[in-house]
């Protein structure tokens, strides 16, 4: 299997948003106006689009909350997660 890209759902403190970014390129793909309105049902497998990909959900504060990866089917068996 090839390796899903990788995305980043931070606070942007300049924009005032929740901005999903790609890792590798740091080129924003999406932004909300809150975290709910970003992690709500399919918001996140959408924006990634067709091919998914990991993402890494940040706080407010910068710490890792959680990470989810799309479509669900891609997920590693052993990921502890």
């Amino acid at each position: 299997m090839a390796k899903l890209p990788k995305y980043t759902l931070e606070y942007d403190e300049k924009k005032e948003k929740w901005v999903l970014e790609e890792d590798r390129t740091s080129r924003t793909i999406r932004a909300w106006d809150t975290k709910e309105e970003a992690t709500a049902r399919g918001v996140l497998g959408r924006a990634v689009g067709e091919d998914g990909g990991s993402v890494k959900i940040q706080k407010a504060n910068g710490r890792y909350q959680e990470e989810r990866t799309f479509p669900r089917s891609a997920d590693p068996e052993k990921s502890k997660g």
